[in-house]
């Protein structure tokens, strides 16, 4: 396998979390005008057993970091919608068609936190007493939070080496 540089390979990885993304947020906005109907249409679908693979993993605040130590895409959506928070504990199942399904197995103790919403760089934190927190951009787009905005948000409760917040609520 050739040596590929770390910035090629930090942007193939920048490019998979923004296609990530546009898909959360395309899910998002199909929800809006269907409604219920696409909810039900989860439901019916999820609750089918699906057979494979089974993987657990930690949360880092994007994406799953399996016990095999790989790295595999946690949807924005789910993470956004779940509310996870870095460190919790996933389940994924990974079908025989390929389907991807997470499951949530072992919360962390967590604690909330106020800070105030901005945007730098393409990419949106919370900043609480002058430390940033990324935020999922399906999170601020759910909410219809505005750089600016004051914004409750989840992170672990030893929050020492975080770097990743779920957004609870805009004030």
């Amino acid at each position: 396998m050739p040596d590929i540089p770390d910035k090629q390979v930090k942007r193939i990885l920048n490019l998979i979390s923004e296609a990530e993304t546009n898909l959360a947020a395309a899910h998002e906005l199909i929800y809006s005008i269907i409604g219920p109907d696409l909810s039900e249409a989860k439901k019916e679908t999820s609750e089918e057993p699906i057979a494979g693979k089974i993987i657990e993993g930690v949360f880092d605040g994007q994406n799953m970091v399996g016990s095999d130590n790989k790295t595999y895409p946690v949807p924005a959506n789910y993470a956004s919608k779940s509310k996870l928070v870095q460190g919790d504990i996933l389940k994924l199942t990974i079908g025989d068609d390929g389907a991807f399904l997470y499951k949530q197995i072992g919360p962390i103790a967590r604690k909330q936190l106020v800070g105030t919403l901005k945007l730098e760089n393409g990419h949106y934190f919370v900043d609480v007493n002058n430390k940033k927190l990324r935020v999922l951009l399906a999170s601020v787009t759910y909410f219809k939070a505005k750089p600016g905005d004051q914004v409750s948000i989840n992170v672990p409760e030893d929050d020492s080496n975080t770097e990743w917040a779920a957004l609870e609520a805009a004030l």
